[in-house]
């Protein structure tokens, strides 16, 4: 016998027979969720009753009063208050397939088959060695050199473990640049090189980090040349100091500030002949232009020495090349990532492929254009409370009213109570992003969304916010 007992488990007529007649009763029930609905009266006294219990039990408030019902349709997604929201936010980009999608479903139940739930360091399954070799297959496409993944469980320790990697490839250097408001995660670390000051307040400082201005679309040869001489200035004030280089393609956290060739080229060279590792930052950008990686999308393939993945592939990973390969053990987990998310990630890449995202016309790029024409158009019609549209393939942000954090937790609120979710990013302006599902989302989708953000934009016109305020 050719197969395991594992195999033909797998490969029994009830499975395949159960995982159809699953697909069949979530479209059944799902497929009514296509609008935007309030919440249910019934409903509501013990919806708020598990809000209570849950600021109690985490100590403090959710973000949003938030807890899903468990079922959605594509970018619709139904909470337990039996309310609808256009999802246009995705977790911040975790649900790259939109909700109850027939492929995670499946990948779902085929890792309930594992014999364990979480797969680790010590044990691992052949899903894991796949996802490893397909990320590492995506990433050298146009040539970078990527030799090996190590899978995670979330993006900050992705990010962890790309620090190490470069901090012991160049030890004993031990100082790290990144750019102005990046944000790299909420481990003590990430908080160091996170260009958010409130991040880590009462946190020790564990490293020492230089930053450097970022591409201001509005002066870009200006802003490149700053760039390169704040570099210059801080190799020659630390020689021999700098372990890492962070960079987010796109500045994420920091506004949806798109880079350039340009302006990372004329950075990455001179880095990378004073043998600084390179590290790109994708846990956000990943599959959201026009291609798989933004360091692709710009052309940087060269200078990829070390990448990181996260959210939309459901595991996290740290890629890096041959040379920068740990010379001591400081690579393990206990938890590599569980056996669904892996599962479901290999489904999320598969996706994203099939749903031709990608290519100068692929359908992430045609979908940025008709969004960003809307927010255009939105803009002109209300100058004083849209600006934009800001960001880059399917990660899309306008800036609201007069761009103070309170407008945009306004609008983010008031968009939540009309049935759209987008959040908030940036400061200095605060702004409004969306990252909506690159394999389910339609024009139809982008449309119902820039009508209920209308609504809301037509309110704070009126004053609406004033009032309340």
């Amino acid at each position: 016998m050719n197969s395991t007992a594992a195999d033909a488990l797998r490969s029994d007529p009830r499975v395949a027979e159960a995982k159809r007649l699953l697909r069949e009763a979530v479209l059944e029930h799902g497929q009514g969720l296509n609008r935007a609905q309030p919440p249910r009266p019934e409903l509501e006294a013990g919806y708020q009753d598990q809000l209570q219990r849950l600021e109690a039990a985490r100590g403090g408030k959710p973000i949003w009063p938030y807890l899903s019902s468990g079922l959605g349709n594509g970018p619709w997604v139904e909470l337990a208050d039996g309310s609808v929201k256009l999802d246009m936010i995705g977790g911040i980009g975790v649900h790259g397939a939109g909700h109850s999608h027939p492929a995670i479903l499946d990948a779902a139940v085929d890792a309930a088959l594992e014999d364990t739930v979480m797969q680790g360091n010590l044990q691992q399954h052949p899903p894991s060695l796949q996802m490893c070799e397909r990320l590492l297959e995506v990433a050298r496409r146009q040539g970078a050199s990527l030799d090996h993944c190590m899978l995670s469980t979330s993006g900050a320790m992705a990010n962890e473990n790309a620090l190490k990697i470069a901090l012991h490839s160049a030890a004993p250097a031990d100082r790290v640049l990144a750019f102005e408001h990046a944000f790299a995660g909420r481990s003590l670390a990430m908080a160091a090189i996170t260009d958010r000051p409130k991040y880590r307040e009462g946190l020790p400082l564990t490293l020492d980090v230089d930053y450097l201005p970022f591409l201001d679309p509005n002066d870009p040869a200006g802003s490149q040349q700053r760039a390169v001489d704040q570099l210059q200035q801080l190799l020659a004030r630390h020689p021999g100091r700098y372990g890492a280089f962070w960079a987010e393609p796109i500045a994420g956290e920091g506004g949806y500030y798109p880079g350039s060739r340009a302006f990372f080229a004329a950075l990455c060279q001179p880095l990378r002949e004073a043998g600084i590792p390179i590290i790109f930052d994708e846990i956000q950008s990943f599959s959201r232009l026009s291609q798989p990686f933004a360091f692709q999308h710009y052309g940087l393939d060269e200078f990829a020495d070390i990448v990181t993945v996260g959210k939309i592939t459901q595991v996290c990973a740290t890629l890096y090349g041959q040379r920068f390969k740990p010379k001591a053990p400081i690579l393990s987990q206990t938890f590599t990532g569980s056996s669904s998310s892996i599962a479901a990630g290999l489904a999320m890449l598969r996706e994203l492929e099939q749903a031709d995202c990608f290519g100068p016309d692929g359908a992430n790029l045609k979908r940025h254009r008709y969004f960003a024409a809307h927010f255009q158009a939105l803009a002109e019609k209300y100058p004083g409370a849209v600006r934009g549209p800001y960001g880059e393939g399917m990660m899309i942000a306008f800036t609201p009213g007069d761009g103070r954090f309170e407008t945009a937790k306004w609008f983010v609120d008031t968009m939540y109570a009309e049935g759209l979710l987008g959040f908030i990013c940036g400061s200095e302006p605060a702004r409004v992003r969306f990252l909506p599902s690159p394999v389910t989302t339609t024009t139809e989708h982008i449309d119902a969304a820039v009508q209920l953000l209308t609504g809301v934009v037509e309110r704070y016109a009126r004053g609406e916010m004033s009032k309340e305020g």
